[in-house]
């Protein structure tokens, strides 16, 4: 199991290990998740531009924030 040790500023390396598991990088930013417990999640944060097109599927018609609403609506009648 990996380990590092903190400096007096506060600072510590991660280890290789651990950065080949999140796939990081020199830039690349992370959140700090508190858990109960006293334990920490540590996860490799994306920038928003990059969701762009998550949703997108090949053959369906784009539709607009109004259709999703009246569909929305519609859905909490029946």
């Amino acid at each position: 199991m990996p380990e590092s040790t903190m400096t007096v500023k506060g600072q510590t390396t991660l280890p290789a290990e651990v950065r080949r598991a999140l796939g990081l990088s020199a830039g690349d930013r992370l959140r700090y998740v508190i858990l109960d417990g006293g334990e920490v999640r540590l996860v490799k944060t994306r920038p928003l531009a990059s969701l762009a097109g998550m949703l997108h599927r090949e053959g369906r018609a784009v539709v607009s924030l109004e259709e999703m609403e009246a569909a929305i609506a519609e859905g909490a009648r029946e």
